[in-house]
């Protein structure tokens, strides 16, 4: 019994079928989804597959609708994902949130970690170098008064602040090695 309605859908025609339709499907995920991105992966994804599962389908005509009842279930799999991570976020955040963790640490906390080096090397600086890192870094005085202390624009002294720093980094690279990449707290050099 094969009639126009019901024939066998073959893979080209499947595809050609569901490429046509491509706007109507877009236009479909666009009303649930609000990223673009996402709605251009979920239809790809689709496609795909369609294509995998193209031999299910029996009957031309049911192509569309078959189709869309993938889309749906692609919708419905990445709210499904999504709210899954959230939870996951969610519970992460409570426990940080209990034992204290969210938190930045206080330059007071961290102070007695940082390398040891560190003290030494400021010494063997530029002194108006070792100054503003000693100042701004390390003591936490604010760049606006340093500036207007020094006499100078605050982008001045974020300038100089900049090249201090990075002579500081390079000094350390060369004295510590390793341990700098990891930020020099609990220095072991």
């Amino acid at each position: 019994m094969t009639g126009p309605a019901n024939h066998d859908i073959g893979l080209d025609d499947l595809t050609h079928r569901l490429l046509e339709e491509g706007s109507a499907f877009r236009a479909f995920l666009r009303k649930r989804l609000s990223d673009d991105a996402v709605v251009e992966d979920l239809l790809q994804q689709s496609l795909m597959k369609a294509v995998e599962r193209g031999h299910e389908l029996k009957n031309s005509d049911s192509a569309v609708s078959w189709f869309y009842r993938l889309l749906r279930n692609a919708v419905v799999d990445y709210y499904r994902a999504h709210a899954a991570d959230h939870r996951k976020m969610e519970g992460l955040l409570q426990e940080m949130v209990a034992s204290g963790e969210e938190q930045t640490p206080a330059l007071d906390d961290i102070r007695p970690a940082v390398c040891a080096c560190l003290g030494t090397l400021l010494h063997h600086m530029r002194p108006a170098y070792a100054d503003l890192i000693r100042r701004i870094d390390l003591e936490g005085e604010s760049p606006a008064a340093v500036a207007k202390d020094l006499k100078v624009t605050v982008n001045n002294l974020t300038v100089r602040l900049h090249r201090a720093r990075h002579a500081l980094r390079t000094t350390l690279e060369q004295t510590c090695g390793i341990c700098t990449k990891h930020g020099c707290l609990n220095c072991t050099c």
